[in-house]
């Protein structure tokens, strides 16, 4: 009996194995994928924005999470990224552009606005000269790129300008808030009005309209950035933006044509080593959730795919896109096969060894079975011969018991376990022999001593 219960241990032992080995795989596959992300600037719309996404995901019971991170400012949360405390993070390139963060969708474009009444004659960056142009202190990080694009028309900028002329080749920018621009415009305090912002917003809109109100005749010039192309060249963390005729306004027309300039942009980037799956399901969820994102969060309509031409071009770029937000905006996202292949394939080889190992063991144990039986006959076997030499009724009395039990061993591993039929035929056959054999020679013997039983073994 010994052997059954070992049997039956190792048969519970491997099914034990393979339902822990599903279970494992099932809570692998279905439980819910936490990202921690980097989010800032305080105070901005991108935080709004992430946090509404968070709880969409988690209201739609999608397969991942976002564990939030706020910091004050974009090199904060660049940092964070950068440092592996993040798997994504808000990112402004120009300001902090983590070496380990790769792309996966535009959460806002800036474009830089030159504003100024018409009457004031400034139609290019070299009109500036001599000029005050006012900015939105509550900024800082714009006032490097705006350094950046006043230099390369051969300018220089100054930061904390005096009441007197403006020296030549020279810019002053001076900070005005909001709510005082208008009075800053009608005393003649600035010429011209310069920020960087998404221009699709309430907020642009409303900075257009106080400088449209300082014009006499209502009318707008937007400057551009002529040589924005060149520009981005030397400085690849900017991009290029065209701000569309009549966006600000039909009547009159602000601007009256396109212009073309350059901007910045808040970016949601991924750790490079982000798995691909993972990084396409971030980007596929975004992108789905938009529109209703934008019900709650109006600036969820600014977001965007970046630019590319092929995948080639997306990978190389300056500011590279992630491999996984390319599965999705090419529709090549993997499958659950593709996704899972590697799990499935180790279960299935688990599995066949597992398989293996159990038949191995079936046929070890049938074996041991086999040649048990087999021992047991050859015994017997034994026993006949020793009782055709033996006339000692004692010695016969013992074969015949022994025979007994031999015959009783090799029942029980026929109603135990299957056995191979020849093998018990030939068992059976050694059983009669056996106990013919010692029939006769007790009843040669004579009389004397209890006789044995034999009791006959089908």
């Amino acid at each position: 009996m010994r052997g059954v219960s070992f049997r039956r241990e190792v048969v519970f032992l491997i099914i034990a194995v393979v339902l822990a080995a599903a279970a494992g795989l099932a809570f692998y596959v279905s439980r819910a994928t936490t990202l921690t992300i980097a989010v800032a600037p305080s105070g901005g719309t991108e935080p709004v924005l992430i946090r509404a996404y968070a709880d969409a995901l988690a209201a739609q019971q999608k397969g991942l999470r976002l564990k939030i991170l706020s910091f004050d400012g974009v090199q904060e949360s660049a940092a964070a990224l950068q440092d592996g405390r993040a798997d994504l993070a808000v990112v402004r390139p120009d300001v902090a552009l983590p070496n380990n963060g790769l792309t996966l969708a535009i959460l806002r474009e800036q474009a830089m606005i030159v504003a100024t009444p018409e009457q004031s004659g400034i139609k290019t960056f070299s009109d500036l000269a001599r000029k005050r142009l006012a900015f939105l202190p509550e900024r800082p990080a714009d006032q490097a790129v705006i350094q950046r694009v006043i230099q390369h028309y051969g300018l220089s900028l100054a930061t904390e300008p005096g009441p007197g002329p403006v020296a030549a080749r020279s810019v002053a920018l001076v900070g005005v808030e909001e709510q005082d621009l208008p009075e800053a415009f009608a005393a003649k305090r600035v010429d011209a009005l310069v920020i960087l912002t998404t221009p699709t917003t309430p907020a642009a809109m409303r900075i257009l309209r106080i400088v449209q109100n300082a014009s006499r005749n209502r009318k707008v010039t937007l400057v551009g950035v002529s040589e924005a192309q060149a520009l981005i060249e030397r400085l690849p963390r900017l991009q290029a933006v065209t701000v569309p005729e009549g966006l600000f306004g039909g009547n009159p027309k602000i601007p009256e044509e396109a212009v073309s300039t350059i901007g910045t942009s808040y970016r949601l980037m991924a750790r490079a080593t982000l798995a691909r799956n993972v990084a396409a399901e971030v980007t596929q969820h975004l992108f789905e959730m938009r529109s209703g994102l934008a019900e709650a969060v109006p600036a969820a309509n600014a977001v965007a795919a970046p630019a590319y031409d092929d995948n080639a071009a997306a990978t190389s770029a300056k500011l590279p896109i992630h491999p996984g937000a390319i599965d999705y905006y090419e529709r090549e996202q993997q499958g659950f096969i593709e996704r899972y292949e590697t799990w499935i394939y180790l279960v299935a080889f688990l599995g066949g060894g597992l398989g293996s190992a159990f038949a191995w063991l079936s046929q070890r144990l049938s074996r041991l079975r086999r040649e048990r039986v087999e021992i047991a006959t050859a015994r017997l076997l034994e026993l006949r011969s020793q009782a055709r030499r033996s006339t000692d009724r004692a010695a016969l009395d013992e074969m015949a018991a022994e025979i007994d039990d031999l015959a009783a061993n090799i029942a029980r591993y026929a109603l135990n376990r299957p056995t191979e039929d020849r093998t018990l035929t030939a068992a059976g056959i050694a059983i009669d022999a056996a106990r013919s054999t010692v029939r006769r020679a007790l009843d040669a013997a004579g009389p004397g001593g209890t006789k044995p039983s034999l009791r006959a073994v089908e």
